[in-house]
């Protein structure tokens, strides 16, 4: 009956419509008529059903022009949806243009008319039934894979749908569609095959008007198109495509620049000229379209305030502080990598390339500044430590990794990034970063135009000794290319700077460039800059040297002699052909081969070997993890058979640089995975066997134990609890450095995903990892290691439990104990008869000729804990003198080296149980520290004087009476037994960190006692004692951490806004390192320095968080009282958008602020790391918000002060996050945490929540945060609950901030894309 009564309504509209044409009535008398039928029967209007009953009727029965003008009338008065018809007249007009050529001008005069126009199409009752009519016709969803899709989506993909059927149908007009036969056109361009011969009741369509009107029909198109591009609203709803449909986007631009460039058409236009249209196709993001208006209002002010400058001209890129400052926490992450005191379980590849990409997205540099940045802060490092203190830490062959290796290696991976990025939309995502997708290849441009530029930094430049050597042969082999003269490998070993005619003085940026080269990045064109090389070589010099022992000679094959291993640990390989023939004799040689080149592998191809060193290090890990031979059968591990070289490649790799380069690369996991193995094979053997090394060195099971084992305890740290400091749920990077941690992290590298290919770094991660085992490996594997383990774990967390008598741990402690003293034991009852954990006597005592006990590591290894804890009671009551003890102690770990390790985790426990009585240092009984304690105290307080930390407590000097915990004092009196030589350097760098650990839990002044008597036994690490003596201060008062991080906002700030460029920035943060190199001794350290080397034992992490936020805020406070006049400042307060007053002041002071909020993301993150991170967006930022501010209520906060505020904080959150998760879509921790700091945001602007800051900080910060997620990181925007995106918009609009909640909404995907565009219609 309901459809019945349709058709009789439609029957009725169709008769009045043949009545009017028949008669030729006024179109408005048809349209009243139309409309009070449509009305009487309860039509509503605008009518969809009717737009398709005339169009249906119209075409092509009816193409009249009075029916046209009909059409016209009912578009006019809205009796018809505009929209709706442009969809059906597009359906059917477009694949009949050449037939119907009026059909198809009067079908593009409608699209000017209405197509513009669409305020008024969306705000009307069925706006949403048109849009799905709409769809039905065009079948927009499915042409772009949406299934279910608002009205507002309907209107992007409509007006898509309508630009785009126009440029393919001027395409297929003027037979370009033919040059791009595989991209078929998704719309309606083309007539059915029934309508090709129709009739046209005009005229012929052979005649010439037609065929004019035709041509002119294809320029009109055209021009529409640009009218869609250039017009205000409708290009930036044609943005959201961009934004949201790359591969729809990415054919759409191929396709207008294939008609700029080829449109005959195009060239007869008196609107548009290819030009014009071509320029439509170029630049990014906004630019892609000529509406440059469509830059937000609050985007502008943001980042006019936030700007640094101008970073476009090279003229000031980097000259001062303002540009240094940009990269201030790639300067910190680096400084921090050089602590040798930790490993990382993470690659520093990766941490630099994901800070070097939020840097560059926070601070919107071009790749060519940020290539530059990262350069010039790699240079930074070197030049910090040009003459190091000497010590147990990293010294300049780290630092040089981090140049030469690690920086190439991210830069390589950035630009492989840039060059294979995928443009399918399930890879890409979002396109806020289509513009690099589209323009690849660009940044490879930019290394070259960054490492031109940098040969301006000639400070930077100049090389260390030990490396001018290196830079003279790189740009002796450049001027000899440039020269034309071809030398080869063998001339350029033995080449003498003597020898060359000219000056051959090279510098870093050689060494760089060749590491470029050597990595693909650059060719040797790079010889020819300007300025690269001095002049040109006209023949080769006659002194050319016979054949020496080099590479190319063993490339040649001459064999491994003594003098051809020394040559080559001692300069190294160019190559990775070079690399991989030595590890193949590694594998595959003699027994004595095998050594020869394992001791080449550990020599200067791992510690200066930048462009081949991940090689390197990986063959080392392979040789650590030999497969089982296909032939062996026997009972024991294979692993036995290769212990020589096993032992080789672990003492060669045992020293703290070569420790860092494995952290560096990466590599901590799989070493501690290769490592384990050979502890739980060599560490279960009777030392019975012993091998006979090349050099005549006798080994046993024993030794390769203690080595490995020594090695492997490095790889975390495992003297402190696991989880000693922690946010929440979730403990801090550093603490999480345990063994089932470093084998989870290797484990993970064995996934083999799209992503990880993807990534260049995983991938080489994946195949060191596949390399060993292709399966995941648990501690579980390790049954005596885990034992081992978990008793460690036991010993620090609770006291020692009693020893039962009889077992076999407790005869291992009577042998034990017996072996260490047992000239006490000969002329007395034994020791073990008076300890507090064996009740029973051992027997009389074995003299000197006794042979030591024959037992696996393992069991000593648990049985040592007891042993230690019976001497150190047996002290204590007197029964055993401290000499005696120091000397026992020291006959056990000769005896196994590795029971170090025990040691150490014993007397950690109990120094932090606080239950044994101190000692008095006199110099009888223990050591005295009197020598030089005084003069270690002063120097303590000359390096916190410096740093601007005053601590009361150490103005009175140190007690006469040196007094230390007992086993403390046994712990120091064991350590200065040991010789400083190589011998024992593998030790020491176990023992060195756990006794300054241990010192610095014990009252002060322990830790100076120790350092004096540290400083008697070696005295050229004085410098290095001291600073690490010096730090330790601020573990017993908070008050004094917040001191130092006062001095690192001041240094960081400088006095004034004119200071920075001379007197802050990174140099005054982080100074030029330390040393004795300065006169009048040690230098004074610069509080960066200090904090990188604090924080870590810092266990209050979120007191140290707040403390960075207040500070934060004091500098800001700071600089906005003393960067601008107080009358000043009212000025701005009163100005309309607070910059047209005092720009140049305002500037300064926002470079300042910037600064000082970059600084305090940096401290966070590496401080706390992700848990920390977390804890702020969740906890600390909305408490602070929620909190009233003394300092505000009195000071009535408004205005500049206030703004500045809200802004720091925004550009300290949102570079926190950057820091921590990164600016792209590979975080999974990053949804979570960020939805619920936005939620707060969009609460709080509903008004659920009270707030108790000021209401300009919480606009400022709100406005600058959304800003910057909506400019920087566009991709923290889609992870966001869509309605959550609409609140905040919502929110952002009655702030009058419209620009911005709409940019907000462009940004937020394909759930958002609906809002946003009917947010532009509004707004036209």
């Amino acid at each position: 009956m309901a459809i019945s009564m349709q058709n009789t309504i439609w029957d009725s509209v169709l008769e009045i419509t043949k009545v009017a044409q028949e008669k030729g009535s006024d179109p408005l008398i048809w349209a009243l008529q139309v409309s009070s039928s449509l009305s009487s029967s309860g039509v509503g209007l605008p009518s969809p059903e009717l737009a398709n009953v005339l169009v249906s009727y119209i075409f092509w029965d009816n193409n009249m022009p009075i029916l046209w003008k009909l059409l016209e009338k009912a578009l006019a008065l809205r009796i018809v949806p505009p929209l709706m018809v442009l969809a059906l007249l597009s359906d059917r007009v477009v694949p009949c243009r050449r037939s119907r050529p009026v059909a198809y001008r009067l079908y593009m005069e409608l699209l000017k008319t209405f197509a513009f126009a669409l305020k008024g199409q969306i705000n009307v009752p069925n706006y949403e039934m048109v849009m799905k009519s709409i769809d039905g016709v065009l079948h927009l969803s499915h042409n772009f894979g949406l299934e279910a899709t608002s009205p507002g989506i309907l209107v992007v993909e409509f007006l898509y749908s309508i630009v785009s059927q126009l440029l393919d149908a001027s395409l297929d007009d003027e037979g370009l569609l033919e040059l791009i036969p595989e991209m078929k056109s998704r719309w309606a361009t083309k007539p059915q095959e029934m309508e090709i011969d129709a009739n046209d009741n005009y005229n012929q369509m052979q005649t010439e008007y037609h065929e004019k009107l035709y041509k002119m029909n294809t320029i009109m198109a055209i021009e529409m198109i640009g009218k869609f591009l250039q017009d205000k609203s409708t290009s930036r709803i044609l943005d959201l495509v961009r934004q949201n449909f790359p591969t729809h986007w990415i054919r759409f631009i191929q396709r207008l620049q294939l008609l700029g460039t080829n449109s005959s058409a195009l060239r007869n236009s008196k609107i548009l000229t290819a030009e014009d249209l071509l320029q439509l196709t170029t630049g990014s993001g906004s630019n892609m379209v000529l509406s440059r208006e469509s830059k937000t209002s609050s985007l502008q002010k943001f980042h006019s305030v936030m700007a640094f400058g101008s970073l476009v001209s090279s003229s000031g890129l980097c000259q001062g502080a303002s540009h240094s400052a940009l990269w201030l926490p790639l300067d910190l992450a680096l400084e921090d990598a050089m602590d040798g005191y930790q490993v990382n379980a993470t690659s520093a590849i990766e941490i630099i390339t994901g800070s070097v990409k939020a840097l560059q997205a926070i601070n919107g540099t071009t790749w060519h500044e940020t290539f530059l940045g990262l350069w010039v802060a790699a240079l930074r490092l070197v030049q910090r430590e040009r003459e190091p203190i000497e010590g147990p830490i990293p010294r300049l062959d780290a630092r040089l990794c981090i140049l030469l290796s690690i920086t190439t290696l991210v830069v390589a991976d950035l630009i492989a990034e840039d060059e294979n990025t995928p443009i399918d939309e399930s890879e890409c995502g979002s396109t806020n970063h289509w513009k690099e997708n589209f323009f690849s290849g660009k940044r490879r441009i930019d290394l070259v135009s960054s490492l031109q530029l940098l040969g301006d930094y000639q400070t930077l430049l100049s090389p260390p000794q030990s490396v001018v050597s290196s830079a003279n042969q790189a740009v002796a082999k450049a001027m000899l290319f440039v020269s034309g003269i071809n030398v080869g490998s063998t001339y350029s070993e033995c080449i003498s700077m003597k020898d060359l005619p000219i000056n051959c003085s090279g510098n870093m940026r050689h060494l760089i460039v060749e590491a470029c080269i050597a990595r693909g990045l650059l060719d040797t064109s790079a010889y020819f800059w300007p300025g690269y090389v001095n002049g040109c070589i006209n023949q080769i010099p006659h002194s050319m040297p016979a054949q020496v022992p080099g590479w190319s000679s063993f490339m040649k094959g001459v064999p491994l002699s003594p003098s051809m291993v020394n040559a080559l640990v001692s300069s190294p390989a160019s190559s990775l052909a070079e690399l991989e023939k030595i590890f193949e004799l590694a594998v595959k040689g003699s027994d004595d081969e095998k050594i020869s080149a394992a001791t080449v592998l550990c020599g200067a191809s791992l510690l200066r070997g930048w462009n081949i060193q991940e090689h390197t290090a990986h063959f080392i890990t392979r040789l650590l993890s030999p497969p089982v031979p296909a032939e062996y059968s026997g009972s024991e591990s294979h692993l036995i058979r290769y212990a020589p070289i096993l032992n080789v490649l672990i003492v060669g790799i045992a020293t703290v640089d070569c420790v860092q380069i494995f952290s560096l690369h990466g590599l901590v996991p799989q070493l501690a995975c290769s490592l384990m193995p050979i502890c739980e094979v060599f560490g279960s053997c009777v030392p019975d066997v012993s091998w006979t090394l090349p050099t005549g060195e006798d080994i046993s099971a024993h030794a390769v134990f203690s080595n490995a084992f020594a090695l492997l305890l490095k790889l975390w740290r495992f003297n402190h609890p696991p989880l000693e400091r922690g946010v929440g749920d979730v403990p801090t990077v550093g603490s999480q450095l345990t063994p089932e941690y470093l084998l989870s992290v290797r484990n993970s590298h064995l996934v083999s995903s799209g992503n990880v290919l993807k990534d260049q770094n995983k991938r080489r991660l994946s195949a060191v990892a596949t390399s060993s085992s292709a399966q995941p490996i648990f501690l579980d594997s390790f049954p005596k290691l885990k034992v081992w383990y978990r008793q460690h774990q036991k010993c620090l967390a609770a006291t020692l439990s009693d020893l039962v008598h009889g077992t076999p741990v407790h005869q291992i402690v009577n042998v034990l104990l017996n072996m260490m003293f047992r000239k006490i034991n000969r002329g007395s009852q034994s020791l073990t008869t008076v300890t507090s954990v064996s009740s029973g006597s051992s027997g009389p005592g074995t003299d000197d000729s006794t042979p030591r006990p024959k037992l696996p590591a393992w069991d000593i290894l648990e049985a040592v804990p007891f042993v230690v804890d019976a001497a150190l009671t047996a002290c204590a009551h007197g029964r055993l003198s401290p000499r005696e003890l120091a000397t026992g102690l020291k006959d056990l770990a000769d005896f196994l080296p590795a029971s170090l390790a025990t040691i150490v985790s014993y007397f950690s426990a109990e120094v932090s149980r606080g239950v044994w009585k101190p000692v008095f240092m006199n110099g009888t009984d223990w050591p005295s520290p009197a020598a030089n304690l005084s003069i270690v105290e002063e120097k303590i307080k000359k390096i916190l004087a410096a740093t601007g930390v005053d601590v009361p407590s150490l103005a009175a000097g140190v007690s006469s009476l040196a007094t230390i915990p007992l086993p403390l004092a046994a712990f120091v009196s064991l350590t200065i037994t040991y010789k400083i030589d190589k011998a024992s350097e593998r030790f020491l760098n176990l023992a060195g960190p756990a006794l300054e650990s241990l010192a610095a839990g014990c009252p002060w002044p322990c830790m100076p006692i120790v350092a004096s008597l540290w400083t008697q036994k070696a005295k050229r690490w004085f410098d290095f004692l001291v600073f690490s003596a010096s730090r330790t201060v601020f573990l017993h008062n908070n008050d004094a951490v917040f001191q130092l991080l006062k001095s690192c906002f001041s240094a960081t700030l400088g006095p004034n806004a004119a200071a920075i460029s001379s007197n802050g920035g990174v140099g005054a943060l982080l100074g030029h390192g330390f040393g004795s190199h300065f006169s009048g001794g040690i230098s004074p350290v610069a509080p960066g320095i200090l904090y990188l080397r604090v924080y870590r034992s810092i266990r209050d992490i979120v007191s140290l968080m707040e403390d960075i936020i207040s500070l934060m805020m004091l500098s800001v406070r700071e600089i906005a009282c003393t960067g601008l006049p107080r009358e000043r400042l009212e000025k701005l307060k009163r100005s309309k958008n607070g910059l047209r007053c005092g720009q140049f002041s305002l500037t300064a002071a926002m470079t300042r602020v910037k600064l000082a909020a970059s600084l305090g993301a940096s401290l966070i993150w590496l401080s706390g790391g992700l848990g920390l991170v977390q804890a702020l967006f969740k906890e600390t930022l909305p408490s602070w918000f929620i909190a009233v501010h003394r300092s505000e209520q009195e000071e009535g906060s408004k205005g500049m002060v206030a703004m500045l505020g809200g802004y720091a904080l925004a550009f300290f959150s949102v570079h926190c996050g950057a820091l921590a998760w990164g600016v792209d879509s590979s975080s999974k921790r990053r949804p979570k945490v960020l939805g619920v700091h936005m939620e707060f945001l969009a609460s709080a602007l509903d008004g659920k929540i009270s707030l108790g800051c000021d209401c300009t900080t919480w606009r400022a910060y709100v406005s600058g945060f959304v800003s910057l997620m909506v400019g920087c990181t566009p991709s923290w925007v889609l992870e966001v609950d869509a309605d959550v995106l609409k609140r905040l918009s919502k929110g952002l609009r009655q702030w009058n901030e419209k620009d911005l909640a709409l940019a907000l909404l462009e940004t937020g995907g394909v759930e958002t894309m609906g809002e946003a565009a009917e947010l532009i219609i509004e707004d036209q």
